[in-house]
């Protein structure tokens, strides 16, 4: 599993970026050039093999703990899928895509 961080959203990014592996270190955080996400930026995504992804947006490092339980929760997950959106907390309102696996 990795979380994939737009480098390009704002211009405090690379700044986002590092607070963002500061605050989750047993994570695999990897920039990336443009998600296409701009309009609702800061974007960060969650991608794994055989999983559905998900994009979201307008994510600031008050989210950070709630993408750390997300990281859990998507991980002991057998297909990334949640039946209740309640899970993601505060992320469900910040969800811009799932992609399917």
């Amino acid at each position: 599993m990795k979380m994939f961080v737009c480098t390009t959203c704002t211009e405090d990014s690379r700044a986002f970026l590092a607070k963002a592996r500061n605050a989750l270190p047993n994570l695999t955080i990897e920039p990336i050039d443009c998600m296409s996400g701009c309009a609702r930026a800061q974007t960060v995504a969650f991608r794994a093999i055989g999983k559905t992804a998900y994009l979201f947006g307008e994510v600031t490092t008050v989210d950070l703990p709630a993408l750390e339980t997300f990281s859990v929760l998507y991980e002991a997950s057998l297909d990334g899928i949640f039946p209740d959106a309640r899970v993601l907390g505060g992320l469900r309102t910040k969800a811009i895509a799932r992609i399917p696996a």
